[in-house]
């Protein structure tokens, strides 16, 4: 990841340093070491935030390795404030020290975290951190996501990733300084709410100023006192009434609008903390089988994307990779992803909301069914929400798929519970937001009916979701082979959405090292690879029961070879073509579209 990217957009400061580079490294599968004044032998260098199974972090050993540690110097100037040490995310628990001294432990291999190191620093300018990082390969009672447990990747699972995966970095701050921003967008009242959080010395008489702009013209400057370290407000915005002018303020796809917003912390009359951050004026909802963004019914192109590099893994080679795959998402005329058992780079959410693409968010999946799975689940399924709550470009969180990590929803009342709590825990920490219990099959409390069909027909599929076919959808048709929606829950109208379909595989030649490729459907050259995504997509448009789709899937994956891009993100067909399939746009009317 490029180290002038801010890892963390919505909440900046002037003054950091990014600590990802060369770092030392070694592996400690036996337990041998303990602490950082152990003799630890390091064996390698690693470049952070590359996972040491890639070959960008300059290891490239996808072993069983069931822990490792790292250490790096860094300098930094004590000075009168507080440092701040960031770790974007971290697989699967680990425990930090600075010079010595203790400063974090984490669980949870998706959710971002910190630890004030001031007391550690002392008065030399020249610092040493140390990670110390477990990972049991095997473990399927943790939140894996698609990390294959067996030695070599199967089927749809993918080689794994241990320890550092995305950004560590430092900050100075004040005594007292804003320790968290949340943007709540309130279109029915055209206002946002604005809650800001307050750490450190928090003393009397403390008030934040905040100033919201777009472009140029300024549409609020409030100053809100801090009670109990923190200010919880809505700012109301002057509503032009009229969709026209609405639309000049709110965010879509189509109109990316962001309001960048200054905020200042002040003591009396003394300026303590400086952020910038930015927000968006939308709303999503449902209203009887429509999905609706800003209040109007709107049909969800998605893409399925696992967030996955041939040479870094689940890591990002570069924040300029992040945002191609945005681009390249839109030009192939998506408006949306579902981010597949993964939770992405804030980076990726960033140029999400800058540049205009939906995204579902989707908690990754452990594969066993036991108190302590969904414990852990629970813990950083919460923390990612936290984290990711403020981008306008989430529009959807899913808790569950395909019944993994819960498999006898039929059967047993356990597994169904997890489920439905999870759901409730999810519409708990964001009413804002629609929630899927278990996408797929066997939906239980859900927001969304998500499908998931690879019935490679496109004939077939345009029968089994006629409106004629509706009701013996749901009573006796099983996509998958799997009941739709359990006992006790029948479908109450909810949108439905084909959110797994597809899966062309087409590969002229496997990607290097790449094994028994694999795919739901096969194509054998660009023209049939072209007219199988066009008529499959024809039919997915054209159907009134969908509200919208999610096609599989956005780039081969290693063993999968059923992406539009190759792994390298180069397109198996031309752009145009792509975009006009996704849309619908039929031949003689493509010269009126743009990518």
């Amino acid at each position: 990841m490029s180290d002038t990217a801010y890892p963390r957009p919505q909440l900046v400061r002037e003054h950091w340093l990014s600590l990802n580079g060369q770092w030392k490294f070694t592996f400690d599968n036996d337990r041998k070491y303990e602490h950082p004044s152990d003799p630890i032998q390091w064996t390698h260098d690693i470049k952070v935030p590359f996972p040491p199974e890639s070959e960008a972090s300059g290891v490239g050993d996808r072993g069983f390795h069931r822990g490792c540690w790292y250490q790096r110097e860094f300098e930094i100037t004590p000075d009168d404030g507080r440092v701040l040490l960031h770790f974007g995310a971290v697989d699967y628990q680990s425990t930090v020290w600075v010079n010595g001294h203790r400063v974090a432990e984490h669980e949870g291999g998706h959710s971002s975290f910190y630890a004030d190191i001031t007391n550690a620093l002392g008065e030399q300018t020249r610092h040493v951190v140390t990670v110390h990082v477990e990972d049991d390969p095997q473990d399927l009672s943790k939140p894996r996501g698609k990390q294959d447990w067996q030695l070599e990747p199967h089927s749809i699972w993918y080689p794994r990733t241990t320890g550092i995966w995305q950004a560590v970095w430092l900050e100075k701050v004040p005594h007292t300084y804003i320790r968290k921003l949340r943007w709540t967008p309130h279109f029915e009242g055209f206002e946002i709410g604005c809650e800001t959080f307050v750490a450190g010395h928090v003393e009397e008489d403390l008030s934040v100023e905040v100033k919201i702009r777009h472009g140029n013209k300024m549409l609020a400057d409030d100053h809100y006192k801090i009670i109990g370290g923190e200010a919880h407000r809505k700012i109301a915005l002057s509503d032009p009434g009229i969709d026209d002018s609405r639309n000049e303020l709110l965010w879509s796809p189509e109109h990316p609008t962001l309001l960048d917003v200054d905020i200042t912390l002040w003591h009396k009359d003394k300026v303590l903390d400086k952020v910038k951050s930015y927000t968006a004026l939308r709303s999503v909802a449902i209203n009887r089988d429509r999905f609706m963004l800003n209040g109007r019914p709107y049909h969800l192109k998605l893409v399925l994307d696992q967030g996955y590099w041939p040479d870094t893994l689940l890591s990002a080679p570069s924040d300029d990779a992040l945002r191609r795959d945005v681009e390249l998402a839109k030009a192939m005329g998506f408006n949306g992803v579902r981010k597949h058992q993964k939770i992405e780079d804030p980076r990726y959410l960033y140029w999400a909301d800058r540049l205009g693409l939906l995204v579902w968010e989707e908690m990754p999946s452990s594969y066993r069914f036991t108190p302590q799975a969904i414990q852990r689940m629970v813990k950083e399924w919460s923390d990612v929400i936290e984290r990711d709550y403020s981008h306008p470009c989430i529009i959807v969180w899913v808790a569950f798929n395909e019944s993994w990590g819960v498999p006898n929803l039929t059967s047993m009342q356990a597994h169904r519970n997890a489920v439905e709590a999870l759901y409730h825990l999810t519409r708990t920490l964001d009413s804002t937001r629609p929630v899927i219990g278990n996408d797929g099959w066997e939906a239980s409390a859900t927001d969304l009916l998500g499908i998931h069909d690879y019935d490679g027909d496109p004939e077939r599929l345009a029968a089994r979701y006629s409106s004629a076919a509706s009701q013996e959808l749901f009573d006796r048709r099983r996509p998958g082979g799997r009941i739709l929606t359990l006992d006790g829950y029948p479908h109450r109208g909810q949108p439905i959405i084909l959110t797994e379909f597809g899966g062309i595989t087409y590969a002229k030649v496997p990607e290097a090292g790449v094994k028994n490729v694999w795919g739901y459907s096969l194509a054998d050259s660009d023209q049939e690879f072209h007219n199988s995504y066009r008529r499959l997509l024809e039919v997915v448009n054209e159907t009134p029961m969908f509200s919208g789709f999610c096609y599989t899937q956005f780039a081969d994956t290693f063993q999968e070879a059923n992406g539009l891009l190759r792994a390298d993100r180069s397109p198996k067909l031309p752009l145009e073509d792509i975009y006009a399939a996704t849309r619908n746009i039929k031949p003689n009317a493509k010269a009126q579209y743009g990518v």
